[in-house]
Protein backbone atom coordinates (compact mmCIF):
# COMPACT_ATOMS: atom_id res chain seq x y z
CA UNK A 1 0.00 0.00 0.00
CA UNK A 2 3.27 2.43 0.89
CA UNK A 3 5.42 1.43 -2.50
CA UNK A 4 1.72 1.77 -4.41
CA UNK A 5 0.86 5.27 -2.57
CA UNK A 6 4.32 6.38 -3.33
CA UNK A 7 4.78 5.35 -6.82
CA UNK A 8 1.72 7.38 -7.58
CA UNK A 9 2.97 10.35 -5.12
CA UNK A 10 6.31 10.12 -7.58
CA UNK A 11 4.47 9.99 -11.01
CA UNK A 12 2.40 13.09 -9.87
CA UNK A 13 5.42 14.78 -9.18
CA UNK A 14 7.33 13.94 -12.20
CA UNK A 15 4.28 14.63 -14.41
CA UNK A 16 3.82 18.36 -12.20
CA UNK A 17 7.83 18.93 -12.40
CA UNK A 18 7.50 18.52 -16.18
CA UNK A 19 4.78 20.86 -16.37
CA UNK A 20 6.18 23.44 -14.51
CA UNK A 21 9.04 24.64 -16.38
CA UNK A 22 6.63 25.60 -18.96
CA UNK A 23 4.21 27.38 -16.94
CA UNK A 24 6.96 29.34 -14.72
CA UNK A 25 8.83 30.42 -17.87
CA UNK A 26 5.68 31.24 -19.42
CA UNK A 27 5.39 33.28 -15.96
CA UNK A 28 8.93 34.36 -16.02
CA UNK A 29 8.69 35.74 -20.36
CA UNK A 30 5.37 37.57 -18.81
CA UNK A 31 7.49 39.36 -16.35
CA UNK A 32 10.46 39.88 -18.45
CA UNK A 33 10.24 40.89 -21.62
CA UNK A 34 12.96 40.88 -24.33
CA UNK A 35 13.73 44.30 -25.19
CA UNK A 36 14.82 46.21 -28.99
CA UNK A 37 15.54 49.28 -29.06
CA UNK A 38 15.88 50.87 -32.26
CA UNK A 39 17.31 54.65 -33.64
CA UNK A 40 17.13 56.01 -36.97
CA UNK A 41 19.95 59.43 -37.42
CA UNK A 42 18.42 62.15 -38.98
CA UNK A 43 14.81 60.63 -39.98
CA UNK A 44 12.02 63.32 -40.33
CA UNK A 45 8.01 62.52 -40.33
CA UNK A 46 7.87 61.72 -43.82
CA UNK A 47 7.02 58.18 -43.20
CA UNK A 48 4.98 58.83 -40.29
CA UNK A 49 2.31 61.25 -41.83
CA UNK A 50 2.78 59.70 -45.50
CA UNK A 51 3.19 63.80 -47.06
CA UNK A 52 5.85 63.14 -49.39
CA UNK A 53 4.49 61.34 -51.74
CA UNK A 54 7.96 59.48 -53.24
CA UNK A 55 8.79 58.10 -50.38
CA UNK A 56 8.86 54.26 -50.21
CA UNK A 57 9.25 53.47 -46.51
CA UNK A 58 7.78 49.31 -47.13
CA UNK A 59 9.13 48.45 -43.91
CA UNK A 60 8.18 51.08 -41.35
CA UNK A 61 4.94 51.33 -43.34
CA UNK A 62 4.46 47.97 -41.54
CA UNK A 63 5.79 47.99 -38.30
CA UNK A 64 3.63 51.66 -37.82
CA UNK A 65 0.44 49.11 -38.75
CA UNK A 66 1.28 46.88 -35.93
CA UNK A 67 1.82 49.19 -33.27
CA UNK A 68 1.33 52.36 -31.30
CA UNK A 69 2.08 55.53 -33.04
CA UNK A 70 3.18 58.68 -31.25
CA UNK A 71 2.13 61.33 -33.62
CA UNK A 72 3.39 64.60 -31.45
CA UNK A 73 6.85 63.37 -30.02
CA UNK A 74 9.78 65.16 -29.42
CA UNK A 75 13.43 64.84 -28.49
CA UNK A 76 14.89 66.90 -26.04
CA UNK A 77 17.61 68.15 -28.26
CA UNK A 78 17.93 68.85 -31.85
CA UNK A 79 21.40 67.29 -32.53
CA UNK A 80 22.76 63.95 -32.14
CA UNK A 81 24.64 63.82 -28.88
CA UNK A 82 23.03 65.67 -26.60
CA UNK A 83 19.99 63.85 -27.59
CA UNK A 84 21.15 60.79 -27.39
CA UNK A 85 22.63 61.94 -23.85
CA UNK A 86 19.14 62.61 -22.61
CA UNK A 87 17.04 59.53 -23.52
CA UNK A 88 20.40 57.16 -22.53
CA UNK A 89 20.25 59.25 -19.13
CA UNK A 90 16.93 60.18 -19.07
CA UNK A 91 17.52 63.52 -17.91
CA UNK A 92 16.61 66.38 -19.41
CA UNK A 93 19.32 68.92 -21.14
CA UNK A 94 18.93 71.51 -19.05
CA UNK A 95 20.09 69.85 -16.09
CA UNK A 96 22.76 68.08 -17.69
CA UNK A 97 23.96 71.12 -19.80
CA UNK A 98 24.14 68.95 -22.83
CA UNK A 99 22.75 71.29 -25.53
CA UNK A 100 24.67 70.68 -28.18
CA UNK A 101 27.49 68.36 -30.28
CA UNK A 102 30.26 67.71 -27.61
CA UNK A 103 32.78 65.30 -27.82
CA UNK A 104 33.34 65.35 -23.95
CA UNK A 105 29.56 65.39 -23.08
CA UNK A 106 30.40 61.76 -21.02
CA UNK A 107 33.43 62.81 -19.28
CA UNK A 108 34.13 64.77 -15.80
CA UNK A 109 30.16 65.79 -15.36
CA UNK A 110 26.89 64.63 -13.59
CA UNK A 111 26.64 62.24 -16.61
CA UNK A 112 29.75 60.21 -16.07
CA UNK A 113 28.13 58.80 -12.92
CA UNK A 114 24.80 58.36 -14.20
CA UNK A 115 23.48 54.60 -14.84
CA UNK A 116 22.27 55.12 -18.64
CA UNK A 117 20.02 52.44 -19.73
CA UNK A 118 21.58 49.43 -20.84
CA UNK A 119 23.23 49.23 -18.02
CA UNK A 120 20.43 49.43 -15.58
CA UNK A 121 19.07 46.59 -17.73
CA UNK A 122 22.45 44.28 -17.20
CA UNK A 123 22.49 45.19 -13.33
CA UNK A 124 18.92 43.44 -13.53
CA UNK A 125 20.07 40.53 -15.60
CA UNK A 126 19.68 41.25 -19.22
CA UNK A 127 21.77 40.42 -21.77
CA UNK A 128 22.99 43.41 -23.19
CA UNK A 129 23.59 43.93 -27.15
CA UNK A 130 24.07 47.49 -28.73
CA UNK A 131 26.09 48.16 -32.35
CA UNK A 132 25.56 51.00 -34.56
CA UNK A 133 25.56 54.87 -33.96
CA UNK A 134 25.55 54.91 -29.77
CA UNK A 135 26.13 58.13 -28.09
CA UNK A 136 28.40 59.89 -31.16
CA UNK A 137 30.54 60.65 -28.48
CA UNK A 138 33.49 58.94 -26.50
CA UNK A 139 32.65 56.58 -23.87
CA UNK A 140 34.77 54.91 -21.71
CA UNK A 141 35.92 51.40 -22.18
CA UNK A 142 35.33 50.19 -19.02
CA UNK A 143 31.85 51.47 -18.71
CA UNK A 144 30.99 50.19 -22.02
CA UNK A 145 31.53 47.04 -21.01
CA UNK A 146 29.51 47.68 -17.91
CA UNK A 147 26.55 48.39 -20.66
CA UNK A 148 27.03 45.55 -23.05
CA UNK A 149 28.16 42.31 -23.37
CA UNK A 150 28.93 42.04 -26.36
CA UNK A 151 32.24 43.66 -28.27
CA UNK A 152 30.33 46.77 -29.16
CA UNK A 153 30.98 48.07 -32.98
CA UNK A 154 29.89 51.51 -34.19
CA UNK A 155 31.27 51.54 -38.03
CA UNK A 156 31.04 55.47 -38.66
CA UNK A 157 29.19 57.20 -41.74
CA UNK A 158 30.53 55.89 -44.41
CA UNK A 159 31.53 55.18 -47.20
CA UNK A 160 31.95 58.71 -48.24
CA UNK A 161 31.56 59.31 -52.67
CA UNK A 162 34.32 60.40 -54.60
CA UNK A 163 35.73 64.14 -54.45
CA UNK A 164 33.12 64.75 -58.11
CA UNK A 165 30.27 63.79 -56.43
CA UNK A 166 30.56 66.39 -53.28
CA UNK A 167 28.08 68.92 -53.25
CA UNK A 168 28.88 72.21 -50.84
CA UNK A 169 32.88 71.10 -51.32
CA UNK A 170 32.23 68.63 -48.54
CA UNK A 171 31.98 64.76 -48.18
CA UNK A 172 29.27 64.74 -45.88
CA UNK A 173 27.12 66.32 -48.30
CA UNK A 174 27.88 64.24 -51.08
CA UNK A 175 25.38 62.35 -53.44
CA UNK A 176 26.47 58.94 -54.71
CA UNK A 177 24.69 56.15 -56.27
CA UNK A 178 26.81 53.00 -54.77
CA UNK A 179 27.77 49.94 -56.54
CA UNK A 180 29.53 48.37 -54.23
CA UNK A 181 28.90 45.35 -51.80
CA UNK A 182 26.13 46.57 -49.19
CA UNK A 183 28.37 45.12 -46.65
CA UNK A 184 30.79 48.28 -47.39
CA UNK A 185 27.95 50.29 -44.94
CA UNK A 186 27.87 49.71 -41.26
CA UNK A 187 24.27 49.91 -41.10
CA UNK A 188 24.50 46.63 -43.03
CA UNK A 189 27.01 44.66 -41.09
CA UNK A 190 25.34 45.86 -37.77
CA UNK A 191 22.21 44.87 -38.98
CA UNK A 192 23.87 41.53 -40.17
CA UNK A 193 24.91 41.24 -36.69
CA UNK A 194 21.65 41.57 -34.84
CA UNK A 195 19.64 39.44 -37.34
CA UNK A 196 22.58 36.84 -36.11
CA UNK A 197 22.07 37.35 -32.66
CA UNK A 198 18.56 37.25 -32.77
CA UNK A 199 18.95 33.50 -34.38
CA UNK A 200 21.10 32.14 -31.20
CA UNK A 201 19.49 31.02 -27.77
CA UNK A 202 19.35 33.04 -25.49
CA UNK A 203 18.51 31.53 -21.34
CA UNK A 204 17.98 35.13 -20.18
CA UNK A 205 15.65 38.20 -21.67
CA UNK A 206 17.79 40.49 -23.80
CA UNK A 207 18.40 44.31 -24.44
CA UNK A 208 19.04 44.97 -28.30
CA UNK A 209 20.02 48.29 -29.45
CA UNK A 210 20.73 49.03 -32.98
CA UNK A 211 21.96 51.99 -33.74
CA UNK A 212 21.61 53.37 -37.48
CA UNK A 213 23.62 55.83 -39.47
CA UNK A 214 20.90 56.62 -42.40
CA UNK A 215 19.31 58.57 -43.38
CA UNK A 216 21.76 61.04 -41.83
CA UNK A 217 24.77 61.90 -44.64
CA UNK A 218 27.06 61.56 -46.91
CA UNK A 219 23.90 60.65 -49.08
CA UNK A 220 25.03 57.37 -50.13
CA UNK A 221 23.10 54.30 -50.61
CA UNK A 222 23.01 50.87 -52.82
CA UNK A 223 22.08 52.33 -56.06
CA UNK A 224 19.26 50.22 -55.75
CA UNK A 225 17.55 52.44 -53.16
CA UNK A 226 18.12 55.59 -55.57
CA UNK A 227 16.29 53.49 -58.61
CA UNK A 228 13.21 53.57 -56.76
CA UNK A 229 13.18 57.03 -57.04
CA UNK A 230 12.15 59.16 -60.41
CA UNK A 231 13.65 62.62 -60.66
CA UNK A 232 10.09 63.60 -61.96
CA UNK A 233 8.89 62.39 -58.75
CA UNK A 234 10.89 64.35 -56.43
CA UNK A 235 9.74 67.70 -55.28
CA UNK A 236 10.57 70.38 -52.62
CA UNK A 237 9.89 69.39 -49.05
CA UNK A 238 6.33 69.96 -47.61
CA UNK A 239 6.10 73.09 -46.32
CA UNK A 240 9.20 74.52 -47.95
CA UNK A 241 8.30 78.06 -48.76
CA UNK A 242 11.22 80.84 -49.93
CA UNK A 243 11.77 83.39 -47.36
CA UNK A 244 9.77 81.82 -44.38
CA UNK A 245 12.08 83.84 -41.63
CA UNK A 246 10.62 87.24 -42.36
CA UNK A 247 8.75 86.80 -38.93
CA UNK A 248 11.13 85.01 -36.86
CA UNK A 249 13.16 86.53 -33.95
CA UNK A 250 16.80 87.05 -35.08
CA UNK A 251 18.09 84.26 -32.77
CA UNK A 252 15.58 82.14 -34.30
CA UNK A 253 17.08 83.33 -37.62
CA UNK A 254 21.04 82.61 -36.15
CA UNK A 255 20.41 78.99 -36.32
CA UNK A 256 19.64 78.31 -40.05
CA UNK A 257 22.38 77.44 -42.67
CA UNK A 258 20.05 80.11 -45.27
CA UNK A 259 20.61 77.01 -47.95
CA UNK A 260 23.44 79.22 -49.11
CA UNK A 261 26.68 76.55 -48.31
CA UNK A 262 24.95 74.03 -50.61
CA UNK A 263 25.63 74.31 -54.54
CA UNK A 264 27.67 72.26 -57.70
CA UNK A 265 28.94 74.07 -60.59
CA UNK A 266 26.65 73.43 -63.52
CA UNK A 267 24.00 73.42 -61.18
CA UNK A 268 20.75 75.75 -60.16
CA UNK A 269 20.23 76.54 -56.84
CA UNK A 270 16.89 74.14 -57.13
CA UNK A 271 18.71 72.04 -58.76
CA UNK A 272 20.72 71.08 -56.45
CA UNK A 273 18.15 70.94 -53.54
CA UNK A 274 16.50 68.12 -55.57
CA UNK A 275 19.64 66.06 -55.80
CA UNK A 276 19.46 66.25 -52.01
CA UNK A 277 16.05 65.70 -51.82
CA UNK A 278 16.51 62.10 -53.99
CA UNK A 279 19.76 61.34 -52.11
CA UNK A 280 17.79 61.98 -48.54
CA UNK A 281 14.80 59.65 -50.03
CA UNK A 282 17.53 57.28 -51.24
CA UNK A 283 19.10 56.63 -47.14
CA UNK A 284 15.58 56.52 -45.87
CA UNK A 285 14.65 54.04 -48.00
CA UNK A 286 17.99 51.77 -47.43
CA UNK A 287 17.40 52.87 -43.61
CA UNK A 288 13.91 51.23 -43.66
CA UNK A 289 15.07 48.16 -45.37
CA UNK A 290 17.55 47.75 -42.40
CA UNK A 291 15.50 48.35 -39.96
CA UNK A 292 12.77 45.62 -41.68
CA UNK A 293 15.58 43.12 -41.74
CA UNK A 294 16.00 43.20 -38.04
CA UNK A 295 12.30 43.10 -37.09
CA UNK A 296 11.99 40.47 -39.67
CA UNK A 297 14.42 38.19 -37.97
CA UNK A 298 12.11 38.91 -34.73
CA UNK A 299 9.33 37.67 -36.41
CA UNK A 300 11.35 34.19 -37.14
CA UNK A 301 12.36 34.23 -34.36
CA UNK A 302 10.97 32.24 -30.82
CA UNK A 303 11.06 35.78 -29.06
CA UNK A 304 8.66 37.34 -31.39
CA UNK A 305 6.26 36.88 -28.61
CA UNK A 306 7.57 38.28 -25.64
CA UNK A 307 9.51 41.41 -26.92
CA UNK A 308 8.92 45.39 -27.18
CA UNK A 309 10.32 47.46 -30.20
CA UNK A 310 10.68 50.73 -29.76
CA UNK A 311 11.49 52.70 -32.60
CA UNK A 312 12.44 56.91 -32.79
CA UNK A 313 15.01 58.60 -34.08
CA UNK A 314 17.04 60.91 -32.71
CA UNK A 315 15.85 64.03 -34.11
CA UNK A 316 13.91 65.87 -37.39
CA UNK A 317 15.11 67.11 -40.58
CA UNK A 318 14.10 70.10 -42.08
CA UNK A 319 15.03 69.53 -46.39
CA UNK A 320 14.40 73.21 -46.92
CA UNK A 321 12.06 74.50 -44.65
CA UNK A 322 12.41 77.56 -42.78
CA UNK A 323 15.42 77.75 -45.69
CA UNK A 324 17.09 75.02 -43.59
CA UNK A 325 18.52 71.82 -44.80
CA UNK A 326 19.83 70.11 -41.65
CA UNK A 327 18.21 70.01 -37.69
CA UNK A 328 19.26 71.94 -34.55
CA UNK A 329 16.36 74.24 -34.42
CA UNK A 330 13.84 74.81 -32.55
CA UNK A 331 11.04 74.12 -34.93
CA UNK A 332 8.85 71.04 -35.75
CA UNK A 333 10.50 69.87 -38.29
CA UNK A 334 13.63 69.52 -36.33
CA UNK A 335 12.03 69.08 -33.21
CA UNK A 336 9.17 66.17 -34.03
CA UNK A 337 10.16 62.53 -34.57
CA UNK A 338 8.43 59.64 -35.41
CA UNK A 339 8.08 57.00 -32.47
CA UNK A 340 6.75 53.91 -32.53
CA UNK A 341 6.20 51.29 -30.05
CA UNK A 342 5.25 47.24 -31.17
CA UNK A 343 4.26 45.56 -27.89
CA UNK A 344 4.31 41.82 -27.77
CA UNK A 345 0.33 41.94 -27.76
CA UNK A 346 0.64 44.55 -31.17
CA UNK A 347 -1.76 46.66 -29.73
CA UNK A 348 -2.18 49.08 -32.37
CA UNK A 349 -3.93 52.83 -32.65
CA UNK A 350 -2.75 56.86 -32.15
CA UNK A 351 -1.87 58.51 -29.58
CA UNK A 352 -2.12 62.54 -29.46
CA UNK A 353 -0.09 63.16 -26.14
CA UNK A 354 2.94 64.81 -26.38
CA UNK A 355 5.77 62.58 -25.23
CA UNK A 356 9.13 62.98 -24.93
CA UNK A 357 12.08 60.93 -26.19
CA UNK A 358 13.61 61.39 -22.57
CA UNK A 359 10.07 59.31 -21.47
CA UNK A 360 11.63 55.60 -23.59
CA UNK A 361 14.01 55.21 -20.31
CA UNK A 362 11.29 55.08 -17.46
CA UNK A 363 9.10 53.34 -19.77
CA UNK A 364 10.95 50.69 -20.69
CA UNK A 365 11.92 50.71 -16.24
CA UNK A 366 8.11 50.84 -16.09
CA UNK A 367 7.18 48.05 -18.25
CA UNK A 368 10.04 45.59 -17.82
CA UNK A 369 9.03 45.56 -13.89
CA UNK A 370 13.03 46.02 -13.42
CA UNK A 371 14.68 48.20 -10.69
CA UNK A 372 14.94 51.45 -11.83
CA UNK A 373 18.07 53.60 -11.84
CA UNK A 374 19.25 55.85 -7.83
CA UNK A 375 18.48 59.09 -10.43
CA UNK A 376 15.29 60.77 -11.15
CA UNK A 377 13.99 60.73 -14.51
CA UNK A 378 12.89 64.05 -16.17
CA UNK A 379 11.05 62.31 -17.83
CA UNK A 380 7.32 59.23 -17.57
CA UNK A 381 6.61 56.68 -18.49
CA UNK A 382 3.74 56.18 -21.16
CA UNK A 383 3.02 52.09 -19.96
CA UNK A 384 -0.37 54.14 -18.77
CA UNK A 385 -1.01 55.48 -22.32
CA UNK A 386 -0.48 51.90 -23.99
CA UNK A 387 -3.70 50.56 -23.30
CA UNK A 388 -5.62 54.37 -22.59
CA UNK A 389 -5.77 57.03 -25.51
CA UNK A 390 -7.30 58.88 -23.41
CA UNK A 391 -5.19 59.06 -20.60
CA UNK A 392 -5.06 62.23 -18.64
CA UNK A 393 -1.47 62.67 -19.62
CA UNK A 394 -1.29 66.77 -19.79
CA UNK A 395 2.76 67.16 -20.09
CA UNK A 396 4.27 68.99 -23.11
CA UNK A 397 7.05 68.21 -25.03
CA UNK A 398 10.48 70.24 -24.50
CA UNK A 399 13.25 71.05 -26.47
CA UNK A 400 16.49 73.00 -25.59
CA UNK A 401 19.50 73.71 -27.85
CA UNK A 402 21.48 75.75 -25.35
CA UNK A 403 20.51 77.86 -21.97
CA UNK A 404 17.37 79.48 -22.38
CA UNK A 405 16.90 78.16 -26.08
CA UNK A 406 13.69 76.71 -25.24
CA UNK A 407 10.46 74.93 -27.36
CA UNK A 408 7.31 73.41 -25.76
CA UNK A 409 5.05 71.62 -27.95
CA UNK A 410 1.21 70.76 -26.89
CA UNK A 411 -1.33 68.85 -28.92
CA UNK A 412 -1.68 72.00 -31.26
CA UNK A 413 0.68 74.87 -30.58
CA UNK A 414 4.39 75.01 -30.36
CA UNK A 415 5.94 77.88 -28.27
CA UNK A 416 9.13 79.02 -28.71
CA UNK A 417 11.50 81.66 -26.37
CA UNK A 418 15.01 82.54 -26.81
CA UNK A 419 17.37 83.66 -24.53
CA UNK A 420 16.95 87.39 -25.57
CA UNK A 421 13.25 86.96 -24.39
CA UNK A 422 11.95 87.01 -28.05
CA UNK A 423 9.06 84.88 -29.07
CA UNK A 424 7.46 82.53 -31.50
CA UNK A 425 3.38 80.33 -31.44
CA UNK A 426 2.70 78.62 -33.89
CA UNK A 427 -1.17 76.88 -34.15
CA UNK A 428 -0.62 73.58 -35.52
CA UNK A 429 -4.10 73.02 -36.26
CA UNK A 430 -3.84 75.81 -38.66
CA UNK A 431 -0.22 75.64 -39.53
CA UNK A 432 1.27 72.29 -39.89
CA UNK A 433 4.05 73.89 -40.88
CA UNK A 434 4.70 77.07 -38.80
CA UNK A 435 4.45 79.99 -41.68
CA UNK A 436 3.12 81.83 -39.26
CA UNK A 437 4.45 83.12 -36.24
CA UNK A 438 1.43 84.82 -34.02
CA UNK A 439 3.64 85.62 -30.50
CA UNK A 440 2.81 89.47 -31.14
CA UNK A 441 -1.03 88.44 -31.93
CA UNK A 442 -2.40 89.45 -28.18
CA UNK A 443 -5.37 87.26 -28.76
CA UNK A 444 -2.88 84.59 -28.10
CA UNK A 445 -1.32 86.16 -24.46
CA UNK A 446 -2.74 83.66 -22.75
CA UNK A 447 -1.85 80.19 -24.70
CA UNK A 448 2.12 81.87 -24.27
CA UNK A 449 1.74 82.40 -20.57
CA UNK A 450 0.16 78.79 -20.06
CA UNK A 451 3.08 77.33 -22.31
CA UNK A 452 5.97 79.19 -21.00
CA UNK A 453 5.38 78.27 -17.54
CA UNK A 454 6.80 74.89 -18.42
CA UNK A 455 10.00 76.64 -19.36
CA UNK A 456 12.85 75.75 -16.59
CA UNK A 457 13.78 78.87 -14.16
CA UNK A 458 16.97 77.38 -14.28
CA UNK A 459 19.39 75.88 -16.96
CA UNK A 460 22.77 74.11 -16.54
CA UNK A 461 25.80 75.51 -17.56
CA UNK A 462 26.88 74.26 -21.18
CA UNK A 463 28.95 71.00 -20.86
CA UNK A 464 30.75 72.45 -24.08
CA UNK A 465 30.59 72.65 -28.00
CA UNK A 466 28.74 74.60 -30.33
CA UNK A 467 25.82 74.93 -32.35
CA UNK A 468 26.13 73.72 -35.89
CA UNK A 469 25.55 77.07 -37.14
CA UNK A 470 26.27 80.60 -35.53
CA UNK A 471 25.87 82.64 -38.68
CA UNK A 472 27.07 86.31 -38.73
CA UNK A 473 24.85 86.29 -42.50
CA UNK A 474 21.14 85.68 -41.66
CA UNK A 475 19.69 86.83 -45.24
CA UNK A 476 16.77 84.45 -46.18
CA UNK A 477 18.03 83.50 -49.48
CA UNK A 478 20.93 83.59 -52.40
Amino acid sequence: MTKVFIRYISVFIISFLNLYPCSAQKELSKKSPNVIVIVADDMNMWSMLKNYAALQTPYLDKLKSQSLYFENASCAAPVCIPSRASFFSGISPHETGAYVNYRGTWEDNMLSDIKVMPETFKANGYTTWGRGKIFHAPINRDRQKQMFDNNVVEGGFGPFAKEEYHYANSKWFSIQPWTGPDTDFPDVRNANAAVSFLEETHDKPFFLYYGLYRPHTPYTAPKRFYDLYKDSEIKMAPGYKPGDLEDVPLQGRQLVDSLKQYHKQGLTKKEVLLDMMKGYCANYSFADWNIGRVIEALDKSKYAGNTIIIFYSDNGFHNGTKNHWVKSTLWEQADNVPFLVRLPEKTIGKREQTVSLLDVYPTLVDYCKIEKPSHEFSGKSIVPLFENPDYDWNRPGLTFYGPKYSSVRNNRYRYIQYPDGSEELYDHNNDPYEHTNLASNPEFNHIKKELSQNIPEEFANSLGGNKERTAKDVSNED
